[in-house]
């Protein structure tokens, strides 16, 4: 257990897919205190670690538990992987962002376990949602997306910029109508979220009876390859519904960034994210319900790029698909 002089403020950002959390976290690190440490325990659905490589870029101290919902892992693994990053980093604040895909009711029983008792000061669970996606019935019954609802003490309407007026009043209804009532309600744009938000009493909360789940956990973790002995590496995950497919590549392969984007919007993804190295220089390209954004990055020590499907992927298919990209079909 690692040796703290006073517990650590820490705080869930959570949200569904696609909402916007990675975003989200960024701006905060970038209004961060400067003489303050932060750092960030994520995970994504996915093996490949895209998001902890864009939280790197703002100088946060990062540890990812990749591949599947954290609650799955929200014993030991997560466990080493959080003392580990306490001891390492040394942190002024703990940021925790689950995957879009899991249940957030047993990550907070061990965060507020005994174990933790001492260490962590648990802040506000903050939980974005789109406020779109509450005219879809499916949404609103999804088990994931009703527990990190149920969780958060703030609720934030991201990308309210792209909402007209009726699903903002909807949105109204919706939060009002939750019962216990949040904390806070607030709208916001682009991920961006208040530091001052973070900020507040540690709350113990009963999370003893989650909503009972049951997925494919997929392929155990397995140690990853040295990318020069393996340029090429690709890994697959599913469960909730869903699957990944993953890429790490050596940077020496440069990609046609037009035909990145092409696979990008290609109807079977739901969602696509990648950092990766194109004849223009490094991107960062994101996908999320059809808007498709592209933006300059910082040089990696490899390209991560990383789809999810609704429908079991064609791996072949797509695997030459970004050879193709590549330039080595």
């Amino acid at each position: 257990m690692p040796d703290i002089s006073h517990p650590i403020p820490t705080n869930l950002i959570l949200g569904f897919l696609g909402v916007g959390k990675t975003t989200a976290i960024l701006d905060l690190l970038r209004h961060k205190p400067e003489h303050e440490t932060w750092a960030v325990l994520v995970n994504e659905f996915g093996e490949v670690g895209i998001d902890g490589a864009l939280l790197e870029t703002e100088g946060a101290f990062v540890r990812e538990i990749p591949g599947g919902c954290m609650c799955c892992v929200a014993g030991l693994p997560m466990q080493v992987g959080l003392n580990q990053l306490i001891h390492k980093a040394r942190p002024d604040r703990l940021l925790i962002e689950p995957t879009g895909l899991g249940h957030p009711s047993q990550i907070l029983d061990t965060l507020i376990s005994e174990h933790y008792r001492d260490i962590l000061a648990i802040g506000p669970v903050i939980t974005l949602v789109d406020p779109r996606k509450l005219e879809d019935p499916r949404v609103l019954e999804n088990v994931q997306f009703r527990d990190q609802v149920a969780a958060a003490d703030i609720l934030v309407a991201n990308k309210t910029d792209l909402c007209t007026d009726t699903q903002l009043a909807h949105l109204d209804q919706w939060a009002a109508a939750l019962e216990p009532a949040k904390q806070q309600v607030f709208r916001t744009l682009h991920g961006q979220l208040s530091p001052s938000w973070l900020d507040g009493k540690a709350d113990p909360r009963d999370v003893s009876d989650p909503h009972a789940h049951h997925h494919h956990h997929g392929k155990a973790a397995t140690p990853v390859p040295d990318i020069e002995d393996e340029p090429w590496q690709m890994v697959a995950n599913r469960g909730q519904g869903h699957f990944s497919l993953g890429w790490r590549i050596h940077p020496k392969l440069v990609f046609d960034e037009n035909l990145l984007m092409a696979l990008a919007m290609d109807e079977r993804v739901v969602r696509f994210k990648a950092v990766a190295h194109t004849l223009d220089g490094w991107r960062a390209i994101n996908m999320v319900d059809g808007a498709l954004s592209v933006s300059p990055s910082d040089s990696r020590e490899l390209s991560r790029i990383e789809l999810i499907s609704a429908v079991e992927p064609d791996c072949q298919e797509f695997d030459q698909a970004l050879r193709s990209a590549a330039g080595l079909d």
